[in-house]
């Protein structure tokens, strides 16, 4: 994939330590609009913790982020929303007793002339903005407790781009899923990439990550190994950048790929 143009988000130089130990140190990445980044490393790579800086939840003690070219300042979630940036984490963080559309409004409820919860007009956004992402979800009217797991990811990621996000930051979205909701999952990312939205997706999962994401971004030690297009890298050499920190042919090596010397 060609990517030509300025970048949806930058995140450049990127450092952050916690009791003087640097969990991120010196990471960049970028993504662009209609594109799929994937972040992997093991568990304490640093991966998820960089992206919690650019979502507003840890602040960084090092680097710049920038959106559409403009350097920006990210101190909450806040900001981050404001710029359209969205996170949608493994736990969903829905209200399981209420329905889609009451979720997809969360805390940003329509009101009537008359101050009262204005249930028809949120219900018809709601369908709206379902129709476009999943055109076979039904269940307007059940609590989303009562839902699979595919049809809450629908609601929780409806729930991000009703308010206009341009950026979507996915983690672990398909980790407790079976094969069809893992591949209703896939669809919605297509959808979501047709429509130019630009997605950040954490993954384990080394087969979701080459059927979704255009490229894949390793980090080991809270350093980038390396970034690659899918199509430049097997399995087997991502698994090697991941585990060893080796950095293949077909990918751009970052500060910490391992040398010449520690291959040798």
């Amino acid at each position: 994939m060609e990517r030509t143009g300025t970048p949806l988000v930058e995140l450049k130089n990127i450092s952050i330590a916690f009791g003087g130990i640097r969990a991120v140190d010196d990471a960049s990445i970028d993504l662009h609009a209609g594109e799929v980044v994937a972040l992997l490393g093991h568990n304490g790579a640093g991966k998820s913790t960089l992206i919690k800086v650019l979502s507003g939840a840890y602040k960084r003690d090092h680097g710049e982020i920038r959106v559409n070219g403009d350097v920006v300042q990210i101190n909450n979630p806040r900001d981050a929303k404001n710029y359209g940036i969205e996170t949608i984490y493994q736990t969903l963080a829905l209200a399981d007793n209420v329905d889609a559309a009451a979720n997809l409004f969360l805390g940003r409820e329509l009101k009537t002339k008359w101050g009262t919860l204005d249930d028809a007009a949120m219900e018809s956004e709601a369908r709206k903005v379902m129709g476009r992402l999943n055109p076979r979800f039904q269940r307007f009217k059940d609590p989303v407790k009562s839902l699979s797991g595919g049809q809450r990811q629908s609601v929780a990621i409806a729930r991000a781009i009703l308010f206009n996000a341009r950026i979507l930051i996915m983690d672990e979205p398909t980790a407790a899923l079976g094969p069809q909701e893992t591949a209703q999952v896939g669809e919605l990312v297509k959808q979501l990439k047709a429509d130019g939205i630009g997605i950040f997706l954490i993954s384990h999962d080394i087969h979701d990550v080459f059927d979704l994401a255009d490229r894949v971004c390793v980090m080991k030690n809270g350093q980038v190994v390396g970034t690659a297009n899918t199509d430049d890298v097997t399995k087997d050499e991502v698994l090697g950048m991941i585990i060893l920190g080796k950095c293949p042919p077909g990918a751009v090596p970052g500060p910490g790929a391992m040398t010449a010397e520690q291959a040798a």
